[in-house]
């Protein structure tokens, strides 16, 4: 455990998995992609996009068609285009019944205790997200992954993220349900809370099945009690 709960003063969120569930919309917005190129879907195509930028998931999908040089620059620009267009045609659907269970009960809750938040994803999206989620007064800042010269798991955005609230590092809990977020979080000295799946999240200082355990009373108690995983 990196730090004791009472010197923690900020938390950064990952998006998609964390807050809501915006990996389906990606899914179906890229599968079209892969169907216009001829790339056979599968799980772990699927599984490998998870928490890296528009254009790495196009590289991934090209490369599993054997279509790595294939396309030029400018086309794969209209690929990643038509993709992010359709995947904001998909995020307009999106409401606050579609954030996850129990986050909008902790973010009251870091809210009503002075907690400084901000958003470290990957997707240049994620205003827009928290726009039609009702959440952006929670978020102030949001990391621009467009200002960024690495993609996680380097630990460059949330390093930009405990900027950008001004807290430092050590005093951050970083959340993420993807181990090169949570890579990224350790490498950035910042406490990582992993959701999901702790053998694969094993990296995190602590776990939760899921984004229902997450509380701050849960988190408090973790904290006091390292490699705690509840499920």
């Amino acid at each position: 455990m990196k730090a004791n709960f009472e010197d923690i003063q900020g938390f950064i969120f990952d998006l998609d998995g964390v807050i809501t569930d915006t990996a389906r919309l990606h899914t179906k917005a890229w599968r079209q992609v892969a169907d216009q190129v001829g790339t056979p879907w599968s799980q772990r195509l699927q599984d490998s996009l998870k928490g890296i930028s528009r254009m790495e998931s196009l590289e991934l999908i090209l490369r599993a068609g054997g279509l790595a040089h294939t396309y030029s620059d400018e086309q794969k620009e209209k690929l990643a285009t038509a993709k992010n267009t359709e995947y904001l045609r998909l995020v307009a659907t999106l409401t606050p019944a579609d954030i996850l269970p129990g986050v909008q009960s902790l973010l009251d809750d870091l809210d009503a205790h002075g907690y400084k938040m901000a958003i470290a994803s990957a997707s240049s999206n994620a205003p827009i997200v928290l726009h039609h989620l009702g959440l952006t007064h929670y978020f102030p800042e949001v990391v621009d992954p467009r200002t960024l010269h690495h993609g996680k798991p380097d630990p460059e955005i949330f390093l930009r993220a405990a900027e950008l609230i001004k807290v430092a590092p050590a005093h951050c809990v970083g959340v993420e349900d993807a181990a090169a977020g949570v890579a990224g979080i350790v490498a950035a000295g910042e406490t990582a809370i992993g959701i999901g799946d702790a053998t694969v999240l094993r990296a995190a200082d602590i776990n939760f099945a899921d984004t229902s355990q997450m509380t701050l009373v849960n988190i408090r108690a973790a904290m006091r009690t390292p490699s705690v995983a509840l499920s």
